[in-house]
């Protein structure tokens, strides 16, 4: 199976995207989404300096177009993705990506999304002076221990024994003169503490944003920063999109997910680097590639063939399923008999994992065409539960 990884914010350098000019089409639709924006992503992603592309309202635009328009100079012909791509998870910012990336999202409602967003950001950062740290290495309960003495928050938790404490800056420079044992604190050159209570600011704008935004269930798995579950409708993932400004990114545990569906290849998209890097490190025995440059676009074709496989929900409407949001053992709650009617948003199932449970609901309703599963079956991420018929039960 093949996981396209979608970077956040820092992976950003000057000058990235300039060999990608050359591509034909990349300038004018790059350019298209610079009129959407506001910026001039060309010039941002060839000439602007570090500073320049460091601010918050300038990056944040920038990674998700360069995202986007660098996915369809590998696949020019997007539904062909669709019949490949196994699965699809963007950190932080890259989640908007990755949105767009499987239909949630048209390219310009992302892009309007992720320019209030950064601006939204960039305007909850000037309120404090605060940052964010890398904690490398060191045991995972002391790091824990040390942040929360410092009144830190673990704002990413990225497996492979890297978590990102966010907070003021004097509690990151009381973390610098108290380093947990074996670990390693390296500031990073972002403008505030993202996915804290610092960026609850944020929320209410990206609230109000996302009710005049219309959604489709997206046409491949997409595992969730929140909690790492696989997200099958629409709305809840424009929803967790907008929660997630001021709640910590869990890296980790969609890294989990990547290993529970059975991955064997992650595609990291520009700007690359450091989504394939982590997954070397947490998924042994899973190949990685990271998309830089375009003189590596027939190696990447070549990887897609290697892994790619088709989808489960692009074989089936994706409205009338209900899928597993998290591996583990099926409990059905919903009814079971042909016919019957569920109701929008009502709980059919619920997955019992090994660290928790988590519910299954059918987010537009119907009536029971058939169950996929029995109780007690253990079922994977994204796995088909139950078929629903639309009519009389749709909302």
């Amino acid at each position: 199976m093949l996981v396209i990884a979608c970077p956040g914010q820092g992976s950003q350098t000057p000058g990235f995207l300039t060999p990608w000019l050359e591509v034909p089409g990349f300038a004018d639709r790059l350019h298209w989404l610079s009129v959407v924006a506001g910026l001039d992503l060309e010039a941002h992603g060839t000439t602007s300096d570090a500073e320049t592309i460091r601010d918050t309202a300038v990056a944040q635009p920038l990674i998700v177009a360069s995202g986007l328009v660098s996915l369809l100079a590998l696949f020019p012909q997007p539904a062909d993705a669709f019949t490949v791509i196994g699965a699809g998870a963007g950190h932080s910012v890259g989640e908007i990506t990755a949105a767009a990336a499987s239909g949630v999202l048209s390219a310009e409602q992302a892009m309007v999304l992720v320019r209030e967003r950064g601006r939204a950001m960039a305007d909850a950062s000037a309120q404090a002076p605060t940052g964010m740290s890398a904690v490398v290495g060191g045991d995972p309960e002391e790091v824990a221990a040390v942040l929360e003495r410092h009144g830190l928050v673990a704002a990413n938790a990225n497996g492979a024994g890297q978590v990102v404490a966010a907070g003021t800056r004097e509690q990151l420079e009381a973390l610098r003169g108290d380093a947990p044992a074996r670990a390693r604190v390296i500031p990073l050159q972002v403008a505030g503490a993202f996915h804290t209570e610092h960026m609850a600011p944020a929320v209410p704008v990206l609230e109000r944003l996302a009710r005049a935004i219309t959604t489709h269930d997206p046409r491949v798995l997409l595992a969730s920063n929140a909690d790492g579950t696989v997200v099958h409708d629409g709305r809840e993932v424009l929803s967790r999109l907008v929660a997630q400004v001021a709640r910590p990114v869990r890296w980790d545990r969609c890294m989990e997910t990547f290993a529970d569906l059975g991955v064997t290849g992650v595609l990291e998209v520009p700007p690359a680097g450091t989504l394939a890097n982590l997954a070397k490190r947490a998924l042994p025995g899973v190949e990685t590639f990271a998309l830089k440059t375009p003189d590596q676009l027939d190696a990447a074709r070549e990887f897609v063939a290697r892994h790619g496989e088709r989808s489960t929900v692009t074989t089936t409407p994706t409205w009338r399923l209900v899928v597993a949001p998290a591996k583990g053992v099926v409990r059905v709650q919903g009814p079971r008999e042909e016919g019957a009617r569920v109701e929008a948003g009502a709980v059919v199932a619920r997955v019992e994992g090994l660290r928790d449970g988590v519910d299954a609901s059918a987010p537009h309703g119907g009536s029971v065409v058939e169950w996929l599963v029995e109780d007690g079956d253990p079922v994977s991420p994204g796995q088909p539960l139950v078929r629903l018929h639309p009519a009389g039960g749709a909302a």
